[in-house]
């Protein structure tokens, strides 16, 4: 079963960069799709970014396009969202979770999550 556990997270400045990582530690996540999930203050939970289990496959919200790379490494059992250019708006808990699925919708198994501070 897929257990994942998210770091990379912190406090940065606007315009900044961070690289959030997913391990599954039940070396299942070949096996998955996979998304990173944030939850704004105040907010709902919203799908960032997500990624076919092959890797060919990848999804962004208009939001983030164009600043922020979801990509994985199947023999590292990990998944990556590469952040640049960040923005306040971008501050949330970021969550990473598996789908077995779609790499669009179908998602459970969620990470603990790694808080994103981005001030201005």
């Amino acid at each position: 079963q897929v257990q994942l556990v998210e770091s990379g997270g912190g406090l940065v400045q606007a315009g900044d960069s961070l690289r959030l990582s997913c391990v599954d530690s039940g070396r299942t996540l070949i096996s998955y799709h996979m998304g990173w999930f944030r939850r704004p203050p105040g907010k709902g939970r919203e799908l960032v970014a997500g990624i076919s289990s092959s890797g060919d496959r990848t999804y962004y919200r208009d939001s983030v396009k164009g600043r922020f790379t979801i990509s994985r490494d199947n023999a590292k059992n990990t998944v990556y969202l590469q952040m640049n250019t960040l923005k306040p708006e971008d501050t949330a808990v970021y969550y990473c979770a598996a789908s077995a699925v779609s790499h669009q919708f179908g998602y459970g198994n969620w990470g603990q999550g790694t808080q994103v501070t981005v001030s201005s």
